[in-house]
């Protein structure tokens, strides 16, 4: 039985439009993230035949490739829930998510501030990658981190709350080489629920993901 499966949309494929159209949610989902699926499951089962054989001339190429698709599988898996067609707009604490709200205060500023640092790290990405907010646990503070690929140039122990995709086949078939144009159309499905309760149970977790000195 494989180890990774692929998750549900928890929406049908027209649910975000005209922020992101059917036909890009639909290979978005079933096509690509698929393929981060098995290519995980793969990696898995080639690994264990180097165990087996003791044959680990491909080791290094194998370890790069399950964090690569392991790390595709799961920031596509948070990306899905972070978005809603109901969403966008900023974290309010009359619509319940006032923790999120002065967390983002706290540790950027302003939320004006840090839209602007997630828009412009998701917005100039070099080649293929991601902007997220994730909950550092050594300081207790929410940072964006620019993720190249899906694995790449990240603080260890982060947590990922919010996931923007900047890979070319999450817009190019809508807004054809306007990558800013489809950040800046990102906050408008921006699932404020779904990264509270991420912001959440990311700090009540803070001790288990690591023992700060």
């Amino acid at each position: 039985m494989a180890t990774y499966t692929l998750p549900e949309l928890p929406y049908d494929y027209a649910a975000l439009e005209p922020v992101i159209n059917p036909q890009i949610i639909e290979l978005h989902h079933d096509k690509h993230h698929a393929a981060y699926v098995k290519g995980a499951n793969d990696t898995l089962e080639q690994l264990e035949e180097a165990r087996d054989k003791e044959a680990w001339g491909a080791v290094n190429g194998l370890q790069k490739n399950l964090a690569f698709h392991l790390s595709g599988h799961i920031l596509h898996s948070i990306y899905w829930h972070n978005m809603t067609g109901d969403g966008g707009g900023e974290p309010l604490a009359a619509d319940g998510v006032g923790g999120l709200a002065d967390a983002i205060t706290e540790s950027f500023g302003s939320f004006a501030g840090f839209k602007s640092q997630l828009t412009k790290a998701a917005a100039t990405t070099q080649g293929s990658g991601w902007g997220v907010l994730a909950y550092e646990p050594v300081s207790g503070k929410l940072i964006v981190e620019q993720v190249y690929d899906h694995q790449g140039n990240v603080g260890q122990g982060s947590v990922p709350v919010l996931v923007f995709d900047a890979w070319e086949h999450a817009f190019y078939l809508q807004y054809k080489n306007q990558k800013v144009d489809f950040i800046e159309a990102m906050w408008r499905v921006v699932n404020w629920q779904d990264v509270a309760k991420r912001y959440a149970a990311a700090k009540e977790r803070a001790d288990v993901l690591l023992l700060a000195p």
